[in-house]
């Protein structure tokens, strides 16, 4: 049976593209959140001193890999009881989005709840599995039904939404009394505006606080595309319950799908550097500054935006008649209704832009 999967957005912004493309000065393409700075030197010399690689690398990572990616946790994320045996490095985030309902086993007659405005790989992973993708606002809405499998995203993209420790434990609290497995989507937890007077990045369903040390039924899936721009690299993982780790590592063994050597020791060195990532958090939130004001002075509003590479804003009018609006102006953004009906009147704008080319936006937005 063939699979049922909706159009790729993307190709939906073909027009607004070539309408901003005709711009005297260029486009300034602010619609996906792709790096644009360099990656940082001591990742690519982890990356050179690995390229000597004939054999095949591990599935479940080694040791050291997954003692690094713990050691992350309990220093960046106030998660000191992640288990090694329960870390697994994949193939970007995306991936592993896309595949887990699949790999846990989930088909026809399952459910996979996830965020009313939300990625929408959440929804494609459902489909590819044969399960019934379940949009929500809220778990009251589940009614007595549970799903198979609950997707959470803290930081939220496109919305920038940071869910707090008491939330993050009464889902938990609320998932394991219904026997449902939660993973959470947590690539932009290093990118928080927000001060925190502890220095952590946005909370993890690992959180101790969060799961009282205990990461039965869980899985936080993170990503070093964005913290470390390593997007080409694709370099990230998941961690949480070993057991569930361990039914993860047994699929993906047979199905070959294995961090390639060389990433996997780039991996290793980047969850355990944080000045490579302090530094590249600055360049956004200087370019953050400059385009949220430029917006706001201008009439428009940012909603939520409190960690993240977007600014989640709106002119209080059809999300399409703003991308047409900002199209003339030569800029490219991503409409709301991407993400689901209810982000129909928002646009998400990406920091992911080099300095000049935000500059040209600000120029560009405060002129009109």
């Amino acid at each position: 049976m063939p699979l049922s999967l909706p159009d790729f957005p993307w190709n939906s912004l073909a027009e607004a593209k070539a309408t901003a493309q005709q711009h005297p000065d260029g486009i300034v393409d602010l619609s996906v959140g792709t790096p644009v700075d360099p990656t940082p030197q001591i990742l690519r010399e982890a990356l050179t001193e690995a390229s000597d690689a004939p054999g095949y690398p591990q599935v479940y990572g080694t040791p050291d890999l997954r003692e690094a990616v713990a050691a992350w946790f309990a220093r960046r994320r106030n998660a000191g009881a992640v288990d090694p045996d329960g870390v697994l490095p994949t193939i970007g985030s995306k991936e592993l989005v896309a595949w887990l309902p699949t790999l846990l086993g989930l088909s026809a007659g399952d459910t996979v709840a996830f965020p009313s405005v939300a990625y929408p790989t959440y929804d494609v992973g459902a489909r590819i599995a044969g399960a019934t993708p379940r949009p929500m606002d809220n778990l009251l809405e589940m009614g007595p039904q549970s799903p198979k499998l609950l997707w959470l995203n803290t930081p939220s993209n496109p919305t920038g939404q940071v869910l707090g420790v008491e939330h993050l434990a009464k889902v938990v609290d609320w998932a394991r009394s219904r026997g449902v497995i939660v993973a959470s989507d947590e690539c932009y937890a290093e990118l928080d505006w927000r001060a925190s007077p502890e220095g952590l990045t946005t909370p993890s369903i690992l959180d101790d606080r969060v799961c009282g040390g205990s990461q039965e039924g869980l899985l936080a899936v993170y990503s070093l595309s964005k913290q470390s721009n390593l997007a080409g690299y694709r370099a990230a993982f998941a961690a949480g319950d070993p057991e569930l780790v361990r039914r993860l590592v047994e699929v993906r063994k047979h199905a070959g799908m294995i961090v390639p050597w060389p990433v996997q020791r780039v991996l290793r060195i980047a969850v355990g550097d944080d000045q490579h990532v302090a530094e590249q958090k600055q360049r956004y939130a200087a370019r953050r500054t400059m385009l949220r004001t430029a917006l706001e002075s201008t009439g428009w509003r940012i909603d939520h935006s409190d960690a993240g590479l977007y600014l989640w804003s709106t002119r209080d009018e059809p999300c399409r008649e703003t991308i047409a609006w900002l199209a003339q102006r030569g800029i490219l953004a991503a409409p709301g209704d991407f993400y689901g009906a209810p982000g129909a009147r928002h646009v998400r704008i990406a920091l992911t832009a080099t300095d000049e080319r935000i500059n040209a936006a600000v120029t560009r937005l405060t002129q009109t």
